[in-house]
């Protein structure tokens, strides 16, 4: 007979049936399958002769798998089925310890068992579901980082968001006053900003812009270094001040020439070894952390809250700036703290004797960095000289900084050195887009040579000259005649600055470095057809007068008295900058104002 809802080992395995009267020994138990239950009173076994009621253990067979197949119908709602009808034990629902429960015996009964097959949409949620939830816990490296800093598993959102850079508006000035306001980002240095500059007005980068920090009401200034951070600089000054753009050829200039800026009666351990102290030895001092350099000598001090100025013994060391109580004493009981050197910065002083009643025009100040606009607290010095300032100057950025300052300066040199000497110094894009053309022949051709195109320009430089002299000679009414091109093509030059003072000429000078070979060209006030030449030389600024004169009725320019004659000012200029003749010294850098 047909046995309905019964498993397969029942229609294969008929062994099992024979074997029934064969287990008269053995218990009730025995006689039934594991995932069966116990039958009922229906069926006796206590008598070991009696037959069994084939059809009533099929009804109570029945009876089972229809309690099963109720508790499996259930579960089907929420048991995920691969392909080909099998169970996927991948994608079972895990609880909450991520440990799956064993099954009961009936339980593990499912085959031929009819499973609703879950949608597709309910299988992918289910899917990523299961899969966050079973993920093991990655154990943290650095629970510091983490919220809380206890946490050693790292949690979904505990590692900081990385935020994008947030940008300023900063407004620069140049010389003339023209200004530009450039969008920078908040860790944009100084350096990065002087090239931005220049890449904008189409400077040559040599490595002698810097950005100063000027404040005009203070009567204040100072050259950024190239480290510091342009946001941090402009939180801490006022709405008067603001950011300049300028040269100065003299801010690494001590790494060259040590000696120069710190003279041996300033400097402690030099007058202790009777001078005997190398240069390198004596740069290793400042930039040695270890050691303990001290600059002294004579400062005249103004008195916090008073106008008066008093000229006392003072020596600047790492731990700050003191004064001597008695005399020439260093002892430290006889030594007072006048400024500290950590959250100050130096700055030269403007216009000391108008601005502050100082004794001499070389003054400069020790600022807080969180004074802004208050004179109170600013501590006025100034020295008898311009290299007695510059030694003090210089050695407040050395001892503050060290090797900072060091690392500033070589920067710029070991870019040089990795770039073609034909290619210094480095110009802007705009420039460097130009060639060298040779229209000599029937068709013009691109110059790739360096060494063609320099000697091209040199000779076109000469041809150009002698046809403007042979104009001269033909066209010209009087050889002294202001039209001519020989007597105005020198305003073309950045280093002719046209007519300014004496002393405008002193102050640009001394903006843009006392270094030697510093010059700019002028028109003369006490004679309107010559011109003079502003030269630096050991930080002292001499004046040279360049006259005009006439031979066999031409025009030339000379600076010793006809000895030596060029026929114009360019000429001049570029004679004395490969020779000094009667200078002091060759002409080697040349003050310069960009508009930007």
């Amino acid at each position: 007979m047909a046995l309905a809802g019964c498993p397969d080992s029942f229609l294969h395995l008929p062994y099992r049936i024979d074997n029934v009267d064969q287990t008269s020994a053995h218990g009730r138990r025995d006689l039934v399958e594991p995932g069966f239950q116990e039958p009922s009173n229906r069926i006796s076994l206590n008598h070991q002769d009696d037959d069994v009621d084939l059809e009533a253990l099929v009804n109570d067979m029945n009876s089972s798998f229809e309690s099963l197949y109720s508790t499996c119908s259930m579960q089907s709602e929420t048991t995920p089925l691969l392909q080909n009808g099998q169970l996927n034990r991948s994608q079972l629902p895990s609880s909450g310890s991520g440990v799956l429960q064993p099954m009961s015996p009936r339980q593990k009964v499912q085959r031929s068992q009819p499973v609703r097959i879950m949608a597709v949409r309910r299988l992918q949620e289910e899917e990523q579901q299961f899969r966050t939830s079973s993920l093991p816990a990655i154990p943290n490296p650095f629970p510091e980082l983490c919220s809380p800093a206890s946490s050693p598993v790292l949690a979904p959102g505990s590692l900081p968001q990385s935020q994008p850079a947030s940008k300023h508006d900063v407004k620069v000035f140049s010389e003339d006053g023209t200004s530009k306001v450039v969008e920078i980002l908040a860790d944009m240095t100084a350096r990065d900003l002087c090239q931005l500059l220049v890449y904008k007005s189409h400077c040559v980068d040599d490595n002698s812009w810097t950005l100063v920090e000027h404040h005009p009401h203070l009567g204040l200034e100072r050259c950024l270094e190239d480290h510091e951070l342009i946001v941090q600089v402009e939180s801490t000054m006022g709405s008067e001040s603001k950011f300049l753009f300028r040269k100065n050829y003299a801010k690494y200039e001590f790494f060259k020439n040590p000696m120069n800026f710190f003279p041996e009666q300033m400097v402690a351990w030099c007058q202790q070894t009777n001078g005997s102290i190398p240069q390198s030895q004596l740069l290793q001092n400042f930039l040695n952390s270890s050691s303990c350099p001290e600059i002294q000598g004579f400062l005249h001090v103004k008195e916090l809250g008073r106008k008066s100025w008093k000229k006392l013994y003072v020596c600047l060391r790492r731990s700050g700036l003191y004064c001597s109580t008695k005399g020439t004493s260093k002892e430290p009981r006889h030594l007072q703290l006048l400024a500290d050197l950590e959250d100050s910065n130096i700055f030269s002083l403007i216009a000391g004797k108008k601005l502050y009643n100082a004794p001499a025009e070389y003054g400069f100040c020790i600022k807080p960095n969180r004074v802004r606009n208050e004179t109170k607290e600013l501590r006025l010095l100034c020295a008898e000289d311009e290299q007695s300032r510059t030694c003090w100057m210089t050695a407040f950025r050395l001892l503050k900084y060290g090797m900072l300052l060091y690392q500033n300066y070589r920067i710029p040199q070991q870019r040089k050195a990795m770039l073609p000497h034909f290619s210094t110094p480095v110009r802007s894009v705009s420039e460097n887009s130009l060639v060298a053309m040779d229209f000599s022949g029937q068709i013009g051709r691109v110059i790739e040579n360096p060494a063609e195109a320099q000697s091209a320009a040199l000779e076109e430089g000469h041809a150009w000259r002698k046809r403007s002299t042979r104009m001269n000679i033909l066209g010209s009414q009087s050889p002294l005649h202001p039209s001519t091109l020989s007597t105005v093509i020198h305003r073309t030059q950045h280093w002719f600055h046209g007519r300014i003072s004496r002393e405008e000429s002193h102050r640009i000078i001394k903006q843009q470095g006392l270094v030697d070979g510093l010059f700019l060209l002028r028109d003369s006030q006490s004679n309107p057809k010559a011109f003079v030449l502003t030269l630096c030389h050991h930080q002292k600024i001499k004046h040279f007068q360049i006259l005009p004169c006439e031979d066999d009725g031409q025009i030339f320019f000379s600076l010793d008295d006809g000895n030596t004659k060029f026929s114009d000012l360019i000429q001049l200029v570029e004679f004395y900058q490969l020779n000094k003749g009667v200078l002091p010294c060759k002409l080697k850098h040349h003050c310069i104002r960009v508009a930007l």
